[in-house]
């Protein structure tokens, strides 16, 4: 038995008891070790159903908050997906355990750096970069789905242009205290979009998000 395997088992557990019901996303959180995200002085907590400190004023999302997310944004192996905010680098893993090809922006070099650091000891193959991920990534557009781990005062239209036709884009949209959550779906050149509400998040910095 592992330090932590029945923390992850009552995770798994809660994360049912609250709707999410996409086997393969519950299977990925049970695989994905969060607590080698989470750092040191939080590490007994890794597997509480809360937000967690990483440094650089950002956080490490619930565990529910990232299993809803991309329960919404309808993953299947093999989807291209852009994540905004790559932050500890536990969203860019779970959907890559998931089969997915994840491209993932980080404005922090530092959490980058340990992001890195932490997919390639997993043997995760996750295209990075550092820069501003309001305006996503137009090299490898258009995306299957493109998530955004950091509440936005609007949807970023460069992320809306770089979506596949059917493809959906799972936003934070609010002001700095709380936001609901956006899904948009892309129908050729209409967005059809639906609103999730009370959630809470980091703001998200950039041409297309906040000013600092």
């Amino acid at each position: 038995m592992g330090r932590f395997d029945d923390d992850i088992q009552e995770m798994i557990a809660l994360l049912k008891d609250r709707g999410i019901t996409d086997a393969r996303i519950l299977r990925s959180m049970a695989t994905v070790k969060r607590h080698l995200f989470v750092p040191e002085p939080f590490t007994n907590r890794s597997y509480e159903d809360s937000a967690l400190p990483i440094g650089k004023q950002q956080t490490i999302s619930q565990p529910y908050t990232v299993a809803f997310m991309t329960q919404v944004l309808g993953v299947k192996a093999g989807d291209k997906i852009l994540e905004v905010g790559t932050g500890s680098g536990y969203q860019a893993a779970v959907l890559a355990e998931m089969g997915a090809k994840v491209f993932t922006i980080e404005r922090h070099i530092e959490l980058l750096s340990s992001a890195r650091k932490l997919f390639d000891k997993l043997g995760y193959r996750i295209a990075s970069k550092a820069g501003d991920g309001t305006v996503g990534w137009n090299e490898f557009a258009p995306f299957n789905g493109i998530i955004v781990t950091a509440g936005a005062p609007d949807v970023p239209q460069p992320l809306l242009k770089q979506l596949d036709d059917g493809g959906k884009l799972v936003i934070p949209v609010g002001d700095l205290e709380t936001q609901n959550l956006l899904v948009v779906t892309r129908n050729g050149e209409r967005f059809e979009r639906k609103e999730i509400y009370g959630f809470k998040f980091v703001p998200l910095i950039g041409k297309m998000g906040w000013t600092r």
